[in-house]
């Protein structure tokens, strides 16, 4: 299957899950090529950004695993070739 270049983007309302984000992240760091974090304090979220190189199935897996967290928010744009 084809490799695909994307952005991830994931928003944490829920604090508590930030652990789990991590470690789910962690566990496709093969697919990671970079990842930007910023705590936005004011509102009380975090936000990532994250570069992604791999399969759709890969990427659509670990997107799903993050998108069923509560309080977490995912969305992705990946390259069409």
């Amino acid at each position: 299957m084809d490799k695909r270049i994307g952005v991830v983007a994931i928003i944490v309302e829920n604090g508590d899950n930030v652990q789990r984000v991590n470690s789910i992240l962690t566990g496709y760091s093969e697919l990671i090529v970079g990842r930007m974090g910023v705590p936005y304090r004011e509102k009380k979220v975090k936000i990532m950004s994250i570069i992604v190189d791999g399969t759709t199935d890969m990427i659509g897996a670990m997107t799903g695993k993050l998108g069923r967290l509560e309080g977490v928010t995912v969305k992705s744009a990946l390259t069409k070739k």
